[in-house]
């Protein structure tokens, strides 16, 4: 084994050139996106509609363990890639554990998250398309942020759909989108026919990612030249993502790490799929018995309190169907600071994964979640973003287990993005004034009603 320094960079030539399809080695595949108003398995075409012709191919390719990484998407890359795999030397002192704990950090880049790693693609491919301008929703302000970035990078105009609690809480996020070029637009708004709609419903409404997705298809739909781009949920998204788990099985290996469990924060699941890809293969045929688990906000308990079924991925109830553990598109969780986790489904092949007993999964309350955050800031320096506090928090976990059994495990976790816009959240925590929700069963109940009937095929 090679010394483990406390920080592994890889170099600038052991970037993957390629992404992982997970798709290609699962037994069973993930049920095929319907037609919403056919219910039929929907076509190429159809999709095309709605988004970029590569990514189409990308979302569809069930076959392919590999997908070459195009040379620009690389060269871009090289701005803020490979990410350092971190080994928690202070945090393991303060938690007094015989575990070893490691992290993969992607808040390196100007977007202080992972989300770049997808938008450097898609908007890549929409240039190489010919489209002048794209479409998003964003949550916390990550995906918006990374997207605006790469459209200025791609000289493509950019129209954002920002939650609205989020953008009243992150008003810097919104700034440095607009610094970008992006055009911001809080949601619900009255700008659209799905937003007027949403607002009459619930005037109070502080907004969801499926609101916000809602009127940013509209809008690409009724835009020339113009396809809706998303940082989440969809398949291709986290193929794009799975350039962290790459990286960080070729760090692993280098250095003689062989992790017993791998964690991450779930929200639509691309960051979480993304890191686990190489390791879900190593499970799936049968090389690793690794534990993986998922860790996603009580207030919004998608795996864990959801349903496995067809669902709208927007509260307008305008997407393609997809098979996924769901609260229903009519669900809208309380205003808690993960903003970027505050979706009401998950993604297909996590979810398949899940279902099939592949993955854990467990949800915490918020206020719990900031209190490792607090200690990991301590310990290692980072302030963490509240999504990735989700992780951090079942590591320590995980890692006080190992101490009270003195079992020497190695734990390896995702640290997503940082948490610097988000101050409201921690000033909120440090205050006290920091409170817990857990939708009751009657609260899930009335998302799960508006779920749409799917026939068999």
């Amino acid at each position: 084994m090679a010394d483990i320094p406390y920080k592994i960079y890889l170099s600038e030539d052991e970037i993957p050139r390629r992404w992982v399809n997970m798709k290609a080695v699962m037994h069973e595949k993930p049920e095929p996106i319907r037609n919403p108003s056919t219910f039929q398995p929907i076509t190429r075409e159809e999709l095309e509609q709605l988004f970029c012709k590569e990514l189409v191919e990308q979302e569809l390719n069930e076959s392919d363990l590999y997908i070459e990484i195009p040379e620009e998407v690389h060269n871009f890359y090289k701005m803020f890639r490979p990410s350092p795999l971190v080994r928690a030397y202070c945090l393991e002192k303060i938690l007094d554990t015989p575990a070893q704990i490691y992290y993969k950090f992607e808040g390196t880049n100007t977007s202080g998250s992972h989300k770049l790693n997808s938008a450097a693609a898609q908007v890549y491919y929409a240039k190489e398309q010919g489209l002048t301008h794209l479409t998003t929703e964003t949550g916390a302000g990550q995906w918006g942020t990374a997207l605006a970035m790469a459209c200025a990078y791609y000289n493509i105009d950019l129209t954002v759909y920002m939650v609205k609690v989020s953008s009243q809480q992150k008003p810097y996020r919104r700034a440095v989108i607009e610094t970008y070029g992006g055009k911001v637009i809080p949601s619900p708004s009255d700008e659209t026919d799905v937003g007027r709609r949403i607002l009459k419903e619930f005037p109070d409404t502080g907004g969801s990612l499926g609101c916000a997705i809602s009127e940013a298809i509209e809008t690409a739909l009724k835009t020339q030249n113009c396809r809706y781009v998303l940082g989440s949920a969809m398949d291709h998204v986290l193929l794009h993502q799975s350039i962290i788990g790459e990286e960080t099985r070729i760090a692993c290996e280098k250095y003689g790490i062989k992790p017993d469990m791998v964690i991450g924060c779930m929200g639509g699941g691309s960051n979480f799929g993304g890191l686990i890809a190489p390791f879900v293969i190593e499970k799936v045929t049968g090389r690793s018995d690794m534990r993986i688990i998922g860790v996603e906000p009580a207030s919004c308990p998608t795996l864990t309190r959801g349903r496995y079924t067809y669902d709208f991925g927007d509260t307008g109830k305008t997407t393609p169907l997809l098979k996924m553990y769901t609260l229903g598109s009519g669900f809208i969780p309380s205003a808690n600071h993960a903003g970027g986790l505050r979706f009401h489904g998950m993604n297909p092949i996590v979810s398949k994964l899940y279902h099939d007993g592949l993955l854990e999964a467990r949800a915490v309350e918020q206020t719990d979640v900031f209190d490792a955050a607090t200690v990991f800031a301590r310990s290692e320096g980072i302030l963490p973003a509240p999504e990735s506090a989700h992780a951090i928090m079942a590591a320590m976990d995980e890692a006080i287990k190992c101490r009270e059994t003195g079992e020497k495990k190695t734990i390896l976790f995702g640290l997503s993005g940082t948490g610097y816009f988000d101050m409201a959240a921690y000033m909120s925590y440090n205050s006290g004034n920091m409170v817990d929700y857990v939708p009751s069963d009657e609260d899930l109940q009335r998302g799960f009603e508006g779920l749409p009937i799917v026939p068999k095929l």
